[in-house]
């Protein structure tokens, strides 16, 4: 959750959720630096959300959507749990 708090990062994501991009295309959609939207990218790659795919001089990234899908199923969980224990107090 920490990684997509970034609005940098938020913004890339949004941009790879309309189909793969490359770098030149984050940058000019975003108006970010290259090294800046390199750096987030990376940040993105390793955590999984982002994938890299080479074609020719280019590399393009697009979104891991089972990745996504894996948050969004355990945010759903605790949300469930918060709500089923929203009047359950704990005694000191």
């Amino acid at each position: 959750m920490r990684l997509l708090a970034d609005p940098a990062r938020a913004a890339i994501v949004d941009v790879l959720a309309a189909g793969p991009a490359c770098t030149c295309h984050l940058v000019e959609d975003l108006g970010l630096t290259q090294p800046n939207v390199s750096n987030h990218l990376r940040a993105l790659r390793h955590a999984g959300l982002v994938s890299a795919e080479p074609h020719g001089r280019y590399t393009y990234y697009h979104l891991n959507a089972d990745a996504l899908d894996a948050a969004a199923a355990h945010l759903s969980a605790l949300a469930a749990r918060a709500r089923a224990a929203a009047g359950s107090r704990r005694e000191c």
